[in-house]
């Protein structure tokens, strides 16, 4: 019994179908049955799928005596399969590679859920691809598997067999066939999904749907054929009792299918509106189910469709499209006039003179108080009393900010006089592209992390991580910079190659990493006492990066199965990136605590006994802290391929390094996350990469730019840095300590010598001020 039965019925798509069955069986998952179903094709379809057959014993060919339409050839597929779980295509789709290995991986973990819905793109003739809308509804974060009820709006998904696993058992328990007609996917998706017990989702794009030149036309027929599709929704509801509670909710996605048609004047022929109306208000009172409410902006082509008005949707629409002809242009001409005035405020205030005792901050491009430029105003307030501070955030985020700093709005006139006027501009991204730098301004480009991951130029090589970025627009920014701040010479070195320009590198370290010097013990219990960590435990801060090649995330490691493996003792505080836009688990529960909305990372670091990541530059900050780090690298190749790295983790490792869930638990549960060999690699990692990471890193800062001192304060060499103790220093004496490790441990990749690292070249000693370019 194969793994899986993928079924594909052909007709008129010669052209095509040799790739769909060679996407089929080139898959690096290969457990499994592909049944091809000739519906007596008047091309060489038949004639493929024979050699298909002859040359591969998965595929099965089935030859139809004639031509019944795709239901009855995926049906006549379906009683030939064998396989745990049931895929269709169409015979001019393609699996995109690794799919199947994905859905199977998938399928495993969630349990073997009935149904497993994936993503999928859209191929238009022209090669442009593009996902689907309702892609964001695939999310994996949350319990899987679930019910229908639980994530109500997979309805939504577009309702078609071929972006869908089936268990064949449930296929078969819940009497599902497709019908005949043009629609046919409508009374095999919505039975599938609301009869389903279980049902799972994949963030992956498994299949490549073609759209050909021209679309696909349907004549009337074709289109009346939605009403007998809908009939065949409701009677399999009405068969089934406890399926009651969908009828509101497949009564609305039918009145607002049809609705959708009978508003586009492209898709019905002429002179057929009115008979589909007329049809479309017979349906509504038949099927007419109260209990769902309808939004506001849908009620009019509900009452549309529920009275038969058809004179009366021929004046909306032409009220609807007056009011666009006449809201629009007023509309743009408000926020141009806004726009142009906000323009000319800029232009007055650049022709005023320069503050020379103000200095403007911002951060993550409107984000809080926070980060390397938040230190740093902090550092201004100190030691250059005399500059006043301001702080570009929105308004969300101004909480944040403390009293002292005036707080300004992005886009508001405030802000352009800020920017205009202010002498120092200090940010970690980039101002506003419309910056326009005068003389005797001072900007300070702080950036936010070691580089591990390919930055800047760099991305001209890797398009998916780049996305829409703009190199030429970089460059423009780059050329404003008066002083790039650098932690260490691996990261001067590469900024200086992929941001070319001639700002002075200031190779004084990060002030946001200042407070991990500056911190007491004091501070710490206080941290984890605001976090509900119970005393005693060891608390362990996952922080993940963005994965470019996924496009929703989700936490690579089963929270709640690692703590259930470690015991009581730990807890586990969770991070998503910057860019996630949500929790990284959810909901958070019992010892997993969400902690992405926490403003500060730096004191979730100091909470914490031990960094759990995989490629964020997190870790080179908390090896400054002299604290245990692991690093869980479970997709390094697919990692590689997207991004790339500057030098591999494995071969110079700040700790440990787990390749699976697995090893990261076996890790701690032997105590390796703190023993002497992972010591001894963050001992060679913190000399790298931690060097100007001594508390006064800010004030270094200050003042060389503001008050024009050099040389001081000098840097506290590593070896007299007395880093702030963990809590977990309490359990040296408790028996996890004790617990015996195993000669040779294959969770810890090997380690080669520091000096074969050729990435990262030796830190010199700090001098005031370094190279000009």
């Amino acid at each position: 019994m194969p793994r899986f039965s993928v079924i594909v019925p052909a007709y008129k798509v010669q052209a095509y179908l040799t790739a769909c069955l060679e996407s089929v069986l080139s898959q690096s998952y290969g457990d499994l049955e592909l049944i091809a179903v000739d519906d007596r094709s008047p091309d060489a379809c038949g004639e493929i799928v024979d050699e298909f057959a002859a040359r591969d014993p998965r595929v099965r060919a089935v030859h139809l005596t004639r031509n019944r339409g795709l239901g009855p050839a995926r049906n006549a597929g379906t009683a030939e399969a064998s396989g745990d779980y049931l895929l269709f295509l169409d015979g001019d789709d393609t699996l995109a590679p690794h799919a199947l290995r994905a859905i199977a991986d998938r399928l495993k973990e969630t349990g073997e859920p009935d149904v497993l819905v994936h993503d999928h793109v859209l191929v238009h003739w022209s090669g442009e691809r593009v996902r689907d809308a309702f892609a964001g509804r695939l999310t994996e974060q949350g319990p899987a598997p679930f019910r229908l009820e639980d994530r109500p709006g997979l309805l939504r998904v577009p309702p078609v067999a071929w972006n869908k696993a089936y268990r064949r058992e449930f296929v078969e328990r819940a009497g599902l066939a497709f019908s005949t007609g043009h629609h046919t996917d409508l009374p095999w998706t919505y039975p599938a999904l609301t009869a389903a017990e279980s049902i799972a989702t994949l963030d992956r794009v498994c299949v490549h749907h073609r759209q050909h030149r021209g679309g696909e036309p349907l004549d009337a027929a074709g289109h009346f054929d939605l009403f007998d599709q809908y009939d065949r929704v409701f009677a399999y509801v009405d068969a089934r009792p406890e399926l009651a509670r969908w009828r509101p909710v497949l009564f609305r996605l039918m009145v607002d299918h049809l609705s959708a048609v009978f508003t586009d004047r492209d898709r019905l022929p002429h002179g057929t509106r009115a008979e589909f109306l007329r049809r479309a208000r017979d349906h509504y009172r038949a099927h007419r189910a109260p209990g769902h409410p309808v939004p506001g902006r849908s009620r009019l082509r509900h009452t549309v469709i529920r009275l038969g008005l058809y004179r009366t949707q021929r004046i909306a629409e032409l009220a609807r499209s007056l009011g666009r002809r006449t809201a629009r242009p007023v509309v743009r001409l408000a926020k141009s006039l806004h726009a142009a005035a906000l323009r000319l405020h800029y232009r007055v205030q650049l022709r005023l003179p320069l503050r020379e005792d103000r200095a403007l901050f911002a951060a993550y491009g409107g984000r809080g108080h926070g980060c390397n430029p938040g230190a740093l105003e902090e550092a201004f307030r100190t030691f250059a009393p005399h500059i006043r501070t301001a702080w570009i955030a929105r308004p969300e985020h101004h909480h944040t900010i403390p009293t002292a700093t005036l707080r300004l709005r992005p886009g508001t006139a405030a802000h352009w006089t800020a920017l205009a006027r202010s002498k120092y501009l200090v940010d970690n991204t980039d101002f506003d592209r419309r910056l326009v730098k005068r003389p005797g301004q001072v900007l300070v480009q702080t950036q936010h992390g070691t580089p591990l991951k390919h930055m800047g130029l760099d991305l001209q090589e890797r398009p998916a991580a780049a996305g829409d970025l703009d190199f030429e627009a970089m460059l423009s920014g780059v050329d404003q910079w008066d002083y790039l701040l650098s932690p260490n010479r691996h990261t001067t070195l590469t900024w200086e190659r992929v941001y070319p320009g001639r700002y002075t590198t200031l190779p004084y370290g990060y002030p946001r990493n200042d407070v991990f010097q500056r911190a007491t013990s004091e501070d710490v219990r206080r941290l984890r006492e605001s976090l509900g960590i119970p005393e005693g435990s060891v608390a362990i801060l996952y922080a993940p990066t963005h994965r470019d090649y996924r496009r929703t995330q989700r936490a690579t490691l089963d929270l709640d199965r690692v703590l259930r493996r470690l015991g009581p003792r730990f807890v586990v505080l969770a991070r998503a990136h910057h860019r996630h836009g949500g929790p990284l688990v959810s909901p958070a529960t019992g010892r997993v605590v969400d902690v992405t909305d926490h403003p500060s990372v730096e004191s979730l670091c100091l909470a914490s006994d031990a960094l759990v990541t995989d490629y964020s530059s997190l870790m080179f900050d908390y090896a400054g802290l002299d604290r245990p780090i692991v690093i869980h690298a479970d997709d390094r190749e697919a990692y590689e391929a997207a991004r790339g790295t500057y030098f591999d983790l494995r071969s110079f490792a700040p700790g440990a390094v787990a390749r699976s869930e697995d090893e990261l638990i076996d890790i701690f549960a032997t105590g390796h996350w703190r023993g002497s060999r992972s010591t001894q690699l963050r001992s060679a990692f913190r000399e790298r990469f931690c060097p100007y990471d001594d508390g006064r890193a800010a004030e270094r800062v200050v003042r060389h730019v503001v008050l024009g001192e050099t040389g001081s304060p000098a840097v506290v060499p590593l070896a007299e840095r007395h880093p702030v103790p963990s809590a977990a220093a309490a359990l040296d004496r408790s028996p996890l300590a004790t617990v015996p490790r195993p000669a040779t441990h294959t969770s810890v990749t090997s380690v080669t010598s520091v000096t074969s690292v050729t990435p990262v070249t030796p830190v010199t000693p700090v001098t005031p001020v370094t190279e000009t370019r």
